[in-house]
């Protein structure tokens, strides 16, 4: 891809992600992460009470390596799961999670993508008072959709505009939250929306074990903010 076409789609990525996502929907993602930057509260953990919840027996305490070549759903499920899916006690930090996103994400993009996941993880600060509660987070698929603002923009969008293999999904899921509020176990639940952008390219695999040679490896480009997605 040429530097135009470059350009012309972070333009574009970035028109839909902040003007359309603000012009058409009104609020302001929340991450409780912590009880809001200026509370005195120390944590979300504490909100429901059920024990029998406990963190998924085969997800890894640790990151995750995101497989970067399928389909572009599956792509974008494995961006989700990464950008929820952490243990505050596994020895790795939030810098170490981020890495795997940016492991797969478009190198034209790869600063505003880095500042978007920041904004989905702990900070520092934050991670090590997560930790005194041994908090461990992950996420539960609910759907999955490219949304109609996306399809309308590409069904207008000028030849060459959108490059082909650019894509958005709007997910919806359940974030779970596991810790300890000193020896009792806890648990909390919170639904969660935001969309993916990124794009796949289809790639010859040139000794194929089977009938079909064609794969995709797709690339991260940019995230909304959370609870305010495209529609």
């Amino acid at each position: 891809m040429d530097s135009t076409a470059r350009r012309r789609r972070t333009m574009l990525i970035a028109a839909i992600a902040g003007g359309l996502i603000l012009l058409l929907i009104v609020g302001v993602g929340v991450y409780g992460l912590i009880r809001g930057p200026q509370t005195t509260e120390p944590v979300d953990v504490v909100t429901t009470e059920n024990p029998a919840a406990t963190h998924p027996a085969d997800t890894s305490s640790g990151p995750e390596l995101v497989v970067a070549i399928g389909e572009p759903e599956e792509f974008a499920v494995a961006v989700a799961e990464a950008l929820f899916t952490w243990d505050t006690t596994s020895g790795y930090g939030p810098a170490d999670y981020a890495q795997m996103i940016a492991d797969v994400t478009a190198d034209e993009e790869a600063d505003a993508a880095a500042s978007d996941v920041r904004s989905y993880l702990p900070t520092q600060q934050a991670w090590a008072q997560l930790r005194t509660h041994q908090t461990r987070q992950w996420l539960t698929l609910d759907t999955i959709e490219i949304p109609a603002v996306w399809e309308e923009a590409v069904a207008q969008a000028a030849p060459g505009q959108i490059p082909d293999g650019t894509v958005a999904y709007t997910i919806t899921s359940t974030r779970h939250r596991t810790g300890f509020w000193g020896t009792d176990p806890v648990t909390t639940a919170h639904e969660v929306a935001f969309t993916v952008f990124l794009t796949c390219t289809p790639e010859r695999n040139p000794a194929p074990p089977v009938a079909d040679p064609i794969t995709e490896t797709c690339a991260l480009l940019r995230l909304s903010q959370l609870d305010n997605p495209l529609r």
